[in-house]
């Protein structure tokens, strides 16, 4: 059941970034205070984003600490990269990021989701 928690605790991180990644996008800049007041007092799309990604972000903190109870914390640790997988996949796929396939970065996604498995794969008993 832990690594239910840890797992549920990853996608919710990882929803919170894009969600507000999103929010950064969509609402006005902090130098311009007053439109940013306005979008945030009228619940604007943008502020909607906001809120719901850092509410998503207490829960995926909630579910880290069920996940802590249960598992080995440097079984659990490493499972919190599977967010960089994730978010870099999720920014390059939803097209109103505007995120950039790279060759590069996806070498880069590559090698932490390896690490993850050398990690969290079960020892061998000789």
């Amino acid at each position: 059941m832990g690594y239910f928690w840890a797992m549920m605790s990853v996608l919710l991180v990882s929803f919170a970034q894009l969600t507000m990644k999103w929010a950064m996008v969509t609402l006005p800049l902090v130098s311009h205070p007053d439109e940013l007041m306005t979008a945030l007092l009228i619940f604007s799309p943008g502020a909607v984003a906001l809120v719901t990604g850092l509410l998503a972000y207490v829960c995926s903190m909630a579910c880290w600490f069920m996940a802590l109870r249960r598992v080995a914390l440097s079984k659990a640790y490493p499972l919190l990269s599977l967010s960089y997988v994730l978010v870099w996949a999720a920014a390059i796929w939803l097209p109103w990021l505007h995120e950039k396939f790279s060759m590069g970065k996806l070498v880069g996604v590559g090698v932490i989701f390896a690490g993850l498995l050398l990690v969290c794969l079960p020892d061998r008993k000789p």
